[in-house]
């Protein structure tokens, strides 16, 4: 006769018990960067800027499908964080819905491509609202808890133009040069409270914001759409490849887990070899 033996406990995902908010997380590298961190345990709160019954459904929807996949809880929270009061209410709303936030990931971000004297200046003001101003009103809310818990991770999706400029871009590249530089005040201001904040900074990722912006660089440039994406986008990066929204995913985890814990205030390049020129 023989005695079954017990099955073994499966191991514990390394992010188990830690609660991820991802803003602007429907779509592109915010979606990716959440399935990641839900795949590796973490409770995830998904964002999105709509607040109509069909924006809230499709956020909904996005978030059981995560659950589904990871068998992590996810949770849809509607923000327009170009408001400025809306990123510490989306972060109140997280902490009500699950206790805590141990990992933020400023994702959220749009964009508009025109020479600087055509740039609508309405333009200017939402891009630095959302690109830069809501990233520093989330980290401002978040620090104070993960201080007194003495651990947290703080990761902002910048850019390769967080590092080098581009034409017809002003908005945007001074919006992540200022993102690159909170990240690196803030994580001199938090390195003694166990407390990381990094940016990573993707090369030309095919994310709906990026598809958007091909049309109006044709426009601008005086080129085709094919000429765009192989003369302007995919020139910039050596590799002739886009970044897929899964490596960046992979950065942000890899900058979410204890064997980080040593690295803070970086800009961590993810572009094909564009900023080694």
């Amino acid at each position: 006769m023989t005695t079954a033996l017990p099955t073994p406990p499966a191991p514990q995902r390394p992010l188990t018990g830690r609660v991820a908010l991802v803003t602007g997380s429907t779509s592109g590298i915010g979606l990716a960067i959440a399935e990641e961190l839900a795949s590796l345990g973490a409770t995830v709160v998904v964002n999105g800027s709509g607040s109509s019954p069909a924006k809230i459904k499709d956020g909904e929807r996005i978030a059981s499908s995560i659950v589904e996949r990871t068998t992590s809880k996810a949770s849809f929270v509607a923000a327009d964080l170009k408001d400025p009061l809306a990123a510490a209410k989306l972060v109140a709303e997280t902490v009500r819905r699950f206790g805590e936030i141990d990992i933020l990931v400023n994702n959220a971000g749009i964009q508009h491509v025109a020479p600087i004297q055509d740039f609508p200046d309405e333009k200017w003001v939402e891009i630095l609202a959302l690109n830069l101003s809501a990233a520093f009103h989330a980290t401002k809310a978040v620090i104070p808890a993960m201080k007194a818990r003495g651990w947290g991770r703080i990761v902002n999706v910048a850019s390769a133009h967080s590092l080098v400029a581009s034409p017809m871009k002003s908005a945007y590249v001074s919006a992540k040069h200022g993102l690159l530089g909170l990240t690196k005040t803030v994580a001199l201001e938090v390195a003694e409270h166990g407390i990381t904040v990094n940016a990573l900074c993707p090369g030309y990722v095919l994310t709906p914001l990026v598809e958007k912006q091909i049309p109006d660089t044709a426009k601008a440039r005086g080129m085709t759409e094919d000429e765009v994406v192989r003369e302007v986008l995919l020139k910039a990066q050596p590799t002739r490849k886009f970044v897929t929204p899964e490596e960046v995913a992979a950065a942000a985890a890899f900058l979410c887990s204890d064997g980080a814990r040593s690295i803070t205030g970086i800009a961590l390049p993810i572009d094909g070899g564009w900023t080694a020129q």
